[in-house]
């Protein structure tokens, strides 16, 4: 490596190499200047920046780039790829309204005079005329809704409801966009063998036209208690209602056992008198000889209640 290196060193202080790679250098400079020194045709999209827009209005994405066909020298075109051209809209001067957009309908020779030099010739714009879709500001809530596969661990679940933080978000826009939005969702997320508190944030699906609308929160955070389950069993006394004024009903069993699923920590809180279990005489029939027992009132701290009992056996005395 020592003997390449000093090869290299020596060849690069020899006068005739150096001369050599100077007219290399030379002679590559006269050929860009030559190549940029001539015209050429190309097209090139030219974004647009928009001035005095009307304060009631917003311009939609869905227009914000135009194809323009120049011609002029290479040294223009190199400042071209070098950074994103752009031409310049005054709304209040260069464009009118028609129907549901902003026409702009300026001749060639207008935008010629008017933002190029005159190194440059225009040949073309595409689209001709450029429109420019348009919407009034709108402001509008709408809830949250998350999308949750929850799996739990035997034995556990979920005190109360999920819920997220914000449950609303405020969207801003063009009021043709907004006014289609009813709610967001979040990404699906998945729980298995859950035995803990959720708190997840989630991302939300925001609509693919993003950049015309402005939402107030692009995350939530999910929330919900997670606690160990166990299951309780109660006698629960029934009423009769509706039973015929002159006749007297007996019946048997006097008190229905209910089942329900409760957390440990409120186990003890649920007391019989939190159930109501009714038998509706009108809902049975002639040829019919037992009441169906319906529970109509369960505490919130239980859930999955359920009477065990299908029939209650009866007889009408007179």
């Amino acid at each position: 490596m020592k003997k390449i290196k000093a090869n290299i060193i020596e060849a690069f202080k020899n006068k005739r190499i150096n001369v050599f790679f100077i007219f290399l250098f030379v002679s590559f400079v006269i050929l860009m200047f030559t190549k940029l020194s001539k015209q050429y045709t190309n097209t090139i999209p030219f974004s647009v920046e928009k001035l005095n827009i009307p304060q009631e209005n917003v311009i939609l994405n869905d227009s914000t780039q135009i194809n323009i066909t120049l011609k002029t020298h290479g040294f223009r075109w190199l400042s071209y790829y070098w950074t994103q051209p752009k031409i310049t809209i005054d709304f209040s001067e260069d464009v009118f309204k028609k129907e549901s957009v902003f026409v702009w309908n300026k001749s060639k020779a207008y935008l010629n005079n008017t933002q190029f030099d005159k190194d440059v010739e225009i040949l073309n714009i595409s689209p001709d005329p450029i429109t420019f879709r348009y919407g009034v500001n709108m402001v509008k809530k709408v809830p949250v809704k998350f999308q949750t596969d929850i799996n739990f661990a035997p034995g556990f679940n979920m005190t109360g409801e999920i819920t997220a933080n914000p449950d609303s978000v405020t969207v801003v826009g063009p009021d043709i966009l907004v006014s289609k939005i009813n709610s967001v969702e979040t990404e699906s997320l998945v729980f298995n063998d859950l035995r803990t508190n959720i708190a997840k944030i989630a991302t939300l699906k925001l609509p693919d036209n993003i950049s015309d609308l402005k939402f107030s929160a692009s995350h939530v955070e999910l929330k919900a208690q997670i606690e160990k389950f166990t299951e309780g069993t109660l006698k629960i006394p029934f009423t009769v209602i509706n039973a015929p004024i002159n006749a007297k009903l007996k019946y048997f069993p006097k008190f229905v056992s209910v089942s329900y699923y409760v957390s440990l920590a409120n186990f003890k809180a649920i007391k019989a008198k939190d159930f109501k279990v009714v038998c509706d005489f009108n809902k049975t029939n002639q040829e019919q000889s037992f009441l169906i027992p319906e529970l109509v009132q369960t505490p919130e701290l239980v859930q999955h209640a359920k009477i065990s009992q299908q029939r209650i056996e009866f007889i009408i005395t007179k």
